[in-house]
């Protein structure tokens, strides 16, 4: 009763359980991929259900994540911390098997997946992150990081774009260790994919650079086998195996059809299941030699056992790099951070210098870096755009694996998206970058960042109309509403080098989620700050300027308006109205600020207030109120000079001062 086959079938049987008494899931893959993640599991993947964050596990991601019940499956039969409860409680609030798996709440998920692409994406990142991570540390005779990453993706997966983006890469940076297993059922939500996808997969990833098993009976426990060890003989190139499956492989009346893609197989169908795959015990229950024949808990403990006698050898002869090498897996900064990026702030305040933001940002790597060796990151072929290449940048080649920056090349999405795997695997800070604007092309990674409670930062330059030539296809305009909108997101948008060093510093202390910063093409003018002003900039709000006694107007701005107002307080100022100047750098850290400085900033008093942003102007009602009045953009921007784009929109120390005595008024 331990034959693959029997194995393979408690997967299949505790899928169809878990998905009939939820009423709700996804049956089909998991039946179907059964037989596939049996050999993997039970045959060649490393882990220890005992310590899922094991640095030296392999990695597997189930990126065809609606297909959740095979994963939960897995980590219930091999021994994780997932009681047969959880299963029971499949998609039901609060229980550790959530509808698509997310990372943090389920022992052993590496990662959030459902949106089809972007688990493949992770795993690239983690592999990218293993093989760096292996350079930078391994030694002859100490190999500590040595594993392969292990990725099941679908039909779907291989239709979204953003596969092409991360497997062409791939297969450019020579991922020797990176598996992936295509379930090629040719079943897709609406049905037979025929009608719409006939792509030549073996030959895409064959043009990719990828080592290509084609044609395999994913059913075939001995054929699944042979594929992999062949996978693992490959050093030089990633691997797909293309599995032909069956979709619900075992329910009589509706395998190989879409009727078990995305619901409940019935009843009437599990009954029928059941009897078709020779499973007799009830729901729910795994009979006992099955379940020893599953348990990896005992060879789990082993192994990590045998490779942390692996780490004291090597703490032994390279005390230095162990102890840097187990700081990063901590997640921990290293001591001297802090005091060195405080002097560094001081040092922008005292210098006075008025460059771009994305030039100050550059600065700030320059500065940060080589304080932060697991610093790592790149740009979508705009590095010397977005200023992110710094004095100490070495490229990640397939020849050289020990760089800290990836050419992403154009793909935006996949850039995110690895930057979120590469996070995830630990002991590494990634920062990804391009213009603002494409944002919209990478926006559900930097969400996925965001669900995940990932350390990622996203460098976004070229922040506003104030760009100029190139116009309203590069404009950002909605942009930063929409980051500002995403839970757990921070956005920065500094006004000089010192936000933008303070705005990095934070990016890099956060430890539970992404920071984005919107940086200036155009250069902006220095601004001085006394010292308690330098301290509130991590505040995310603070008073820039003030006057005596209580102020009649409030001037709130952000970036590169924020020069703008400060010469419009002048103005009005001038002619004897009390304002008060607010930078917003940081809206988010502002909010979450005790309400007594949020009251002292933005006192409820003082009814006129005034947000001046080259951006979609509907945010800032939320701080200036029915009484108050924004400065925004409403509309798409035009294609022009910087300058006269900012005066045809109204950013101007004039316009912004007669939007004020209007306000007075």
């Amino acid at each position: 009763m331990t034959e693959p086959r029997d194995l393979a079938n408690a997967i299949r049987a505790l899928s169809m359980d878990a998905v009939q008494q939820a009423n709700s899931g996804h049956p089909g893959a998991p039946m179907g991929m059964a037989d596939i993640a049996e050999v993997l599991w039970n045959r060649f993947l490393v882990h220890n259900p005992g310590n899922p964050a094991w640095p030296n596990r392999d990695r597997f991601v189930l990126s065809n994540g609606h297909g959740s019940m095979l994963l939960y499956s897995l980590l219930h039969l091999s021994g994780y911390d997932l009681p047969i409860e959880e299963l029971r409680r499949f998609r039901q609030l609060h229980s550790q098997t959530p509808g698509h798996p997310e990372y943090g709440e389920t022992p052993g998920v590496e990662t959030t997946t459902g949106p089809l692409g972007q688990g493949l994406a992770n795993a690239v990142g983690m592999a990218i992150a293993e093989r760096a991570l292996a350079a930078r540390f391994n030694r002859p005779d100490h190999e500590l990081i040595d594993h392969h990453t292990y990725a099941f993706a679908g039909d779907g997966c291989l239709m979204e774009g953003i596969s092409h983006e991360v497997c062409s890469l791939a297969g450019t940076l020579g991922l020797g260790k990176l598996i992936v297993f295509y379930d090629d059922n040719g079943i897709s939500i609406d049905g037979e994919v025929e009608g719409w996808f006939t792509d030549d997969t073996p030959g895409r990833f064959a043009a990719y650079g990828w080592q290509v098993i084609p044609a395999l009976d994913g059913h075939d426990a001995a054929a699944v086998a042979a594929a992999i060890e062949q996978a693992r003989t490959d050093a030089a190139r990633p691997t797909l195996i293309c599995c032909r499956t069956v979709i619900g492989f075992g329910a009589p009346h509706k395998q190989g059809k879409e009727e078990c893609h995305g619901a409940p197989l019935g009843e009437a169908e599990v009954t029928a299941a059941r009897e078709a795959l020779g499973w007799t015990a009830p729901p729910f229950e795994i009979p006992a030699p099955i379940g020893a024949a599953w348990d990896a808990r005992e060879r789990g403990a082993a192994a990590e056992a045998a490779w942390r006698e692996r780490l004291a050898a090597y703490r032994q002869e390279f005390p230095e790099l162990a102890a840097e090498l187990e700081r990063r897996w901590r997640g921990e900064l290293p001591e001297t951070f802090a005091a060195a990026a405080a002097a560094y702030i001081r040092q922008c305040q005292d210098q006075d210098e008025s460059p771009a933001t994305r030039k100050a940002s550059q600065n700030c790597l320059d500065a940060y870096g080589p304080l932060l060796p697991e610093l790592i990151g790149g740009s979508a072929d705009l590095a010397g755009s977005n200023n992110t290449i710094w004095k100490s940048s070495v490229a990640i080649t397939a020849e050289h694996s020990g760089g800290n920056y990836v050419h992403y090349g154009v793909r935006e999405f996949g850039m995110a998206a690895i930057g979120n795997g590469i996070a995830l695997y630990g002991g590494f800070l990634h920062y990804s970058a391009t213009f603002l604007v494409f944002v919209d092309y990478c926006r559900n990674a930097v969400r996925m960042a965001a669900l995940m409670k990932q350390r990622h930062v996203f460098v976004f330059t070229h922040d506003s109309i104030g760009l100029g030539e190139d116009g309203p296809t590069h404009q950002p305009v909605e942009q930063l509403a929409m980051l500002r909108a995403t839970p757990n997101v921070e956005t920065w948008r500094p006004c000089d080098t010192v936000e933008t060093a303070v705005a990095w510093r934070a990016a890099i202390e956060r430890g539970d989620g992404p920071t984005v910063l919107a940086l200036s093409r155009q250069g902006l003018p220095h601004q001085q700050r006394d010292a308690e002003q330098l301290a509130n900039v991590a505040r995310g709000g603070y008073v820039l300027r003030d006057c005596a006694g209580t102020p009649e107007l409030i001037l709130m701005a952000t970036g590169s308006e924020l020069a703008i107002a400060m010469a419009a307080a002048e103005q009005l100022t001038a002619g004897g109205c009390r304002v008060r100047v607010v930078s917003m750098p940081c809206c988010e850290r502002f909010d979450a600020q005790p309400a007594d400085y949020r009251e002292a900033v933005l006192p409820g008093a003082v009814r006129a207030r005034l947000a001046v942003e080259a951006a979609q102007a509907d945010y800032w009602r939320k701080y200036v109120g029915l009484d108050g009045a924004v400065v925004g953009m409403t509309g798409f921007g035009a294609s022009a000079p910087g300058g006269a784009l900012m005066a045809h929109f109204g950013f101007t120390a004039e316009q912004l001062t007669a939007a004020a005595e209007a306000l007075l008024a």
